[in-house]
Order: C-alpha cells, then structure tokens, then sequence
C-alpha cells in the first residue's frame, strides 16, 4: 500500500528508476525516524522524523518504522552505492553532503492533524501551503549544488512546488503521502524500479494558495455551500494547475482505445421503495462504459482509468465530474478493459427534495487524469 499510493510528479529524461548509481546523498529529517523513537509524541502530535501518519485521537503507534533512508541504505549495500547523509534540515549542511553525489535525494514534508494538539504552531490544520521546516530552501540548496536532485515529499495534503518544480537540476518530485510503517521499503521499491510508480493524485495542486478560491487560515467558516471544489473549480474557472486531480506518471506508457457506452437511463426522480440513501433504484445501474487500455511500453505497470461525466448545461454543475475509475495492471504489451457501470444516482441531481435525473445530453470523459481525457463519448436521456 504504501508503494501503489505513490505518486510520480515530475520524472526528467527518465531520471528515476534509479540504476546501481555510485553515490547518493540523502538529505532532511524526514528521512530518518525520529531521535527520540516513532512513537515518543503522544497520538503521533509532533513532527519530527519521517512523517508516515497524521496526528490525532486516531493515530495509533507504530510497531515499526521503517524510514527512506533505512532502505536506501539497505538497497545500496546491494549495489554497492556509497550513501552521504545529513539528517536534518539544515540547508548549508543538506548542501555539503549533496554536491559531490551523483544523486541528491532530499525527503520534505507538510503535517496536520486533529486541533486538541498543537504542533509548531499548526492548531489541527496547517498554516499555509509550505513544506515544514524551511523544506523549499532546502530543496534549492542542494540543487544548486546537485544536478540530479530527486525530492520525495510526505504530506497530509497539497503543497505549492512553485519554488523549485521549474528547476533544471530537481530531476524527480515523488509524492509519498502517507505511507505508514512501510514508508521506506515502498519508497525504495519506486525509487529502483521495483515497481511502476501507479499513485494519481486525490486532489489538484495548484500554482498558487488563491487558485483554491478559499482561506485556509480564515478561522471562520464560509456558510456558502457548492459544488466547485477542487478540480471542478478549476475547471470551471479555467485555471491552469500545477498537477491535476488524478495526475501520476508512470516508468512505462499507456494507451486508450474502443469506448463504448451501453444503457438508456430515463429523466425524472428516482422512484421505488425506501432504502438507506435514498429510493431503491438510485442505485439501480442504468449505463456502462468500457474502453479498452493497452500497456504501450517497455515494463509491467498499471493504470488507473477515470471516468468523468459532464451534465446537461440545465443542471447547472462542474464541466466534469468524477464518476469512476479502474486500476488494471498489466503487463508489457498487455491489454486490459476497464468498465464503469454508472447507477442512477451517478446521472442524478438534487433538485426540490429529490433525486433527479436531468434530460439532456451528458457528455462521457475516461482519461489519465481530469485534464488528460483520452476518449469522450455521449449518454442522451
């Protein structure tokens, strides 16, 4: 899990597997567990060390942790790579230890939990949209030394790369999440090719904060209540992120092919007796969607196929909307069909108390991302 939830962000001129290299330097506190043990904070309320949870009353302890440079090391022993470090987050040191390595990996992070703790100043939620502990000066100072700068990134949620993601020597970003107790051995697996890297992203990573249309650290709580959130802001307002929802790259290539859409749903409310979560044959399936996904590369991996579907203009929703997804792993050469099976309640909207299917023309998206759309296609109700 903690390897499949990986995303890919940025990967130059293959960069990343890494291949038996000489050296790396492995550089920032969030490669290493923390001095005083994983479990020293109570309900995980610090953030020192690797990150691998949140913090709060559902955090549980660790019975291991093993870290990124734990298995760093552990896979260079093998190759016989020399391993430079230096643990904290101290920019000049990360940059010593970096600048005479053929690969410089630096792990950063971003952490959050539940407000009854208090962490570096961040009551529950984060502050802004930075890495901790000056993570981006970090990250500049050793590219400016290292030419094949890999930043692998722990966090809670989105971040702005805009300081360092244009960089010519910042080679590979990795977006780990939270992995949990197998953080490095997942890592590792990434970072040597083990496995296709197969994570897409669960939310947008925007240029900038403002680009979300919302205050992270207002206090108050906006009473205003829609749809357009996330991606589907984006959509609707245009604007150009950095990394989309559902964005992840992988060692290897993919190709969509032969959509077809079966199924005549009819407009109306749904009808039929009750049941939890509304009438019976909300969730009835009224349509489905295959396509066909070939693995056009050189190595196995797999793919995550989405499906978004954009609603009659009466309805008044986002342009798109996600509606479905697969994951196919595949061989190289392989193909594969994903099939989406759409239930009433996934062409419904909430309209006077009830759910209700709009006439019209919905338009079928199924991609690599929400801007990545490979096939389109129509349901007409």
């Amino acid at each position: 899990m903690a390897r499949d939830g990986i995303v890919l962000l940025k990967n130059t001129d293959g960069a990343l597997p890494l291949n038996k290299p000489k050296s790396v330097a492995v550089i920032g506190s969030d490669s290493i567990v923390a001095p005083k043990g994983a479990n020293a904070c109570v309900d995980r309320g610090c953030n020192d060390g690797t990150l691998a949870v949140g913090w709060g009353s559902g955090a549980v302890n660790f019975p291991y942790l093993v870290a990124p440079l734990d298995a760093i090391k552990a896979q260079a022993q093998k190759d016989g790579t020399t391993v430079t470090t230096s643990s904290t987050d101290n920019a000049q040191q990360g940059a010593s230890a970096a600048q005479n390595a053929d690969y410089a990996i630096v792990c950063i992070n971003s952490d959050a939990g539940e407000g009854y703790i208090t962490v570096e100043g961040n009551a529950g939620d984060r502050k802004n949209l930075d890495p901790w502990h000056n993570g981006n000066d970090l990250v500049k100072a050793v590219a400016a030394v290292n030419k094949k700068t890999i930043v692998v990134i722990h966090s809670v949620g989105p971040l702005i790369l805009e300081p360092y993601i244009d960089n010519p020597n910042v080679v590979a970003v990795v977006w780990a999440g939270l992995p949990g107790q197998e953080s490095g051995n997942g890592l590792a697996d990434i970072l040597y090719g083990v496995a296709s890297p197969s994570g897409k992203l669960p939310y947008t990573i925007a240029k900038q904060a403002t680009d979300y249309g919302t205050s992270i650290a207002s206090g108050q709580e906006d009473s205003t209540w829609d749809l357009f959130v996330d991606y589907r802001r984006f959509d609707k307002n245009d604007i150009t992120p950095r990394f989309e929802f559902g964005f992840g790259l992988s060692y290897t290539n993919f190709t969509y092919a032969d959509l077809t859409v079966t199924g005549t749903p009819t407009s109306g409310p749904a009808t039929g007796a009750k049941a939890p979560g509304g009438p019976a044959d909300l969730f009835e399936t009224v349509a489905t969607v295959t396509a066909k996904i070939t693995n056009s590369g050189g190595v196995a991996g797999a793919e995550v196929p989405q499906l978004y579907l954009g609603y009659p203009a009466s309805a008044g929703t986002p342009p798109k909307q996600l509606r479905g997804f697969n994951k196919l792993k595949l061989e190289a050469g392989a193909s594969g069909t994903a099939k989406f099976e759409l239930r009433r309640r996934d062409l419904s909207v909430w309209q006077n108390g009830k759910w209700v299917v709009p006439s019209g023309e919905f338009e079928v998206f199924v991609g690599a991302s929400s801007r990545d759309v490979r096939l389109t296609g129509k349901i007409t109700v």
